[in-house]
C-alpha cells in the first residue's frame, strides 16, 4: 500500500502547475510591450494606465468587480464541465437565457418582498440555464452528439430567441425600444463602492466557488463526475451511471452560467437589452477555466487577472492611446500557451502509453 503524499510533495506539484500559467502570462505582457513600442507607444506608461484604470481607486477597482463577476462564474461554469471530460462552449447561451429570464421574473412579479424576489429571480435565471445547457448534455448521453457542437448550436438559437423575446413578448411599454421593464427594487441587488456599478452580486459569485469545490472535492457526486472526466469507461466499470453524470455536470454548468447572467441582470443593468452580439462572457469564461485549469481557486486568480485587464483596458486606450483590442491579442496568447502546453501533454502520455510493453501473461 503507497504511502500518502507529504504535504511538500503537494506543495510541489501546486507549484508546477501554477508556474506555467504564470510563464504564458510573463510571455504575453512581454510580447504586448513589443507591439506597443512598434505602434509608436510607451509600454510603460501604457502598462501603468492599464493597471492604475483597474486598481487606481475604490472606484474603479468597483468598476473591476463588474467584470470579474460574470467571468468568475462562468468560468467555473466551464471548469465544472471540463472536470466531467466536457467542453462547454454554451456558456454564453446559457448566460444570454439566464439574462431574459431574470429580466422577466424581476419585472414580472410586483407584490413579492425583498427576502423572496431576490432569490427567485436568481433562481429563475438558474433554471433557465440549467434547462438551457441540459438539452445537449442529454444529446451527448443519449445519442453520443458532440458536445461542443450542439453547445455552439444552442449559442445561436439563445441568441436569436432573445431578440424574438424582447421584441415581441417582453417589450417594454410604450413598444419602440427592444428592451424589457426595469425590474423592481425588491429584485436589485445592492450597491457597492458607488459612484461604481459594483454589487453584491461579487459575494453570491464567491459563495459559489466555494460551493463548487466543496461539491467536486468533497461529495460523493462529484467524485463521480471527476471519476467520469478522467475515464468514462473505467467509471462505468465501477458502477457509476455515466449518462446521468454527464447530463447532471453540463446541466449545473449551465445553472452557473444562468446565474452569472441572472446577476448582471439584478446588479448592472436593471433590464435586458436587445443583443445584437454575443456579450463574450461566456467565451471568456473558456479563457478563464484554461488559465485557472480547472480548479475554483485558479478561476478566481483567472478572473481576477482578466476582468483587471478588461476594466483598465478604458483607461489605457482614452489616456495612453493605446487600443484596448491590445488586451483581446494578450489574452489570446496566454490562451495559445495553455493549449500548446496541454496538446505536449497529451502527446507525451499518448507516446508514454505506446511505449509501454504489456505484462506477459495478456501478450500474444
Amino acid at each position: 500500500m503507497s504511502n500518502p503524499r507529504s504535504p511538500i510533495t503537494i506543495l510541489k506539484e501546486s507549484t508546477t502547475k501554477l508556474l506555467f500559467p504564470l510563464i504564458a502570462l510573463g510571455c504575453a505582457l512581454i510580447l504586448g510591450v513589443l507591439v506597443i513600442a512598434w505602434m509608436g507607444g510607451d509600454p510603460q506608461v501604457a502598462y501603468w494606465h492599464l493597471f492604475n484604470g483597474a486598481f487606481g481607486s475604490l472606484p474603479k477597482f468597483g468598476e473591476t468587480l463588474v467584470y470579474v463577476s460574470p467571468l468568475l462564474l462562468t468560468g467555473l461554469s466551464v471548469a465544472l464541465a471540463f472536470r466531467c471530460g466536457l467542453f462547454n462552449i454554451g456558456a454564453e447561451g446559457q448566460y444570454i437565457m439566464g439574462m431574459i429570464a431574470a429580466a422577466w421574473c424581476g419585472s414580472a412579479f410586483t407584490n413579492l418582498p425583498f427576502w423572496l424576489h431576490l432569490p427567485l429571480t436568481m433562481l429563475t435565471g438558474m433554471l433557465a440555464g440549467f434547462l438551457w445547457a441540459a438539452i445537449p448534455g442529454y444529446f451527448k448521453a443519449k445519442f453520443g452528439a458532440h458536445e461542443v457542437i450542439t453547445t455552439i448550436m444552442m449559442n445561436y438559437i439563445a441568441l436569436h430567441l432573445s431578440d424574438f423575446l424582447v421584441n415581441r413578448v417582453l417589450i417594454a411599454p410604450p413598444g419602440t425600444s427592444p428592451v424589457t421593464p426595469i425590474i423592481n427594487a425588491s429584485a436589485k441587488l445592492s450597491n457597492l463602492l458607488p459612484p461604481s456599478r459594483a454589487n453584491t452580486g461579487i459575494f453570491i459569485a464567491l459563495t459559489c466557488l466555494i460551493l463548487v469545490y466543496l461539491f467536486l472535492w468533497k461529495t460523493k457526486w462529484g467524485f463521480e463526475i471527476r471519476a467520469v472526466g478522467y475515464n468514462n469507461e473505467a467509471a462505468r466499470y465501477a458502477g457509476i451511471n455515466v449518462t446521468k453524470n454527464l447530463v447532471l455536470a453540463l446541466a449545473i454548468s449551465g445553472a452557473l452560467s444562468g446565474l452569472a447572467g441572472a446577476l448582471q441582470i439584478q446588479g448592472v443593468q436593471y433590464r435586458f437589452v436587445q443583443l445584437f452580439g454575443f456579450t463574450g462572457y461566456g467565451f471568456d469564461g473558456i479563457a478563464v477555466a484554461l488559465l485557472g485549469n480547472n480548479h475554483p481557486l485558479g478561476v478566481l486568480f483567472s478572473a481576477l487577472l482578466f476582468g483587471s485587464m478588461n476594466s483598465g483596458a478604458l483607461q489605457m486606450q482614452s489616456v495612453a492611446g493605446i487600443p484596448k483590442d491590445l488586451i483581446g491579442m494578450i489574452q489570446a496568447i496566454i490562451i495559445f500557451f495553455i493549449a500548446a502546453d496541454y496538446m505536449l501533454k497529451r502527446l507525451k502520455f499518448k507516446k508514454t502509453i505506446q511505449s509501454t510493453p504489456l505484462p506477459k501473461e495478456v501478450q500474444l
